[in-house]
């Protein structure tokens, strides 16, 4: 069973920088695809970002590439997001996810899923 816990959301003024962290505590964290979706009020659940089971593939939407960047550190059964240059469109509830197959990018493809953590940008 693959539990993940987020952390790091908050309140950040436009311009401003947050890092999201998700914690596995499944034994399969090395095995997994991960990644961040988020939604935002009134919206359907989006992707963000994703990463391979190794780290050397990564994956981003439009909307954030070359502000965000995803990486993961597998001793420590850990993903993050970094997010930089934040804008109030980045508001949203951000989610961790994790998928065992190799290139997830759509939400279908996901199995587990964290609670959530609120991210808000605002002056």
């Amino acid at each position: 069973q693959v539990q993940l816990v987020e952390s790091g959301g908050g309140l950040v003024q436009p311009g401003g920088s947050l890092r999201l962290s998700c914690v596995d505590s499944g034994r399969t964290f090395t095995a997994e695809s991960m990644g961040w979706f988020r939604r935002a009020p009134g919206k359907e659940r989006e992707f963000v970002a994703a990463i391979n089971w190794s780290g050397g593939s990564e994956y981003y939407d439009d909307s954030v590439k070359g502000r965000f960047t995803i990486f993961r550190d597998n001793a420590k059964n850990t993903v993050y997001l970094q997010m930089n240059s934040l804008k109030p469109e980045d508001t949203a509830v951000y989610y961790c996810a994790s998928s065992f197959k190799a290139e997830a990018t759509h939400i279908k493809e996901y199995t587990y899923w964290g609670q959530g953590t609120q991210v808000t940008v605002s002056s």
